[in-house]
């Protein structure tokens, strides 16, 4: 069976959000007081006390930028957490947030939807990727909270 990578947000990424979002605005950390929130930087959920910040981030449009592909009206922005200070990334290869309902959006080499799937248990993942890259056309697929649509992680082709 192949393992899929879930793929953090890179550490130039990180720097620039820290910096400025992909909204134009500057980052605003704050104390995580409960705990909880999904960081995109490490792929785990905060802890309480934490000090991280909620950004902007345009997974599909950065992804185009770095394979000269337009994603026409498929570009879209969304909230993320992150940590506000470095940290080390993702402390394992196992793929994160599955312990509940999650939407797997396929998208193909020139940036377009080619459909998704729910997938409602840790168990379902492996296999719903294997389905999704068994399409020659689909060069990534963003994992996304069904809730709130949210982007967590994208995997990209073994």
């Amino acid at each position: 069976m192949t393992t899929y990578t879930a793929r953090p947000l890179t550490p130039l990424t990180l720097k620039e959000l820290r910096t400025r979002d992909d909204a134009g605005r500057p980052m605003a950390p704050f104390t995580d007081d409960e705990g909880g929130a999904p960081l995109r930087c490490c792929l785990r959920r905060s802890e309480p006390g934490e000090r991280i910040a909620l950004v902007s981030y345009a997974p599909l449009r950065r992804w185009a930028a770095g394979t000269g592909t337009d994603p026409g009206a498929y570009d879209e922005q969304g909230p993320v957490f992150i940590h506000a200070a470095d940290c080390p990334g993702p402390d394992t290869d196992a793929l994160p947030f599955t312990n509940a309902h999650r939407t797997l959006r396929r998208y193909s080499t020139d940036g377009r939807i080619l459909g998704g799937r729910l997938v409602g248990s840790p168990t379902a993942f492996e296999p719903a990727f294997a389905e999704a890259f068994a399409d020659p056309e689909v060069a990534l697929v963003h994992v996304r909270a069904v809730e709130y649509g949210c982007f967590l992680y994208e995997v990209r082709r073994p």
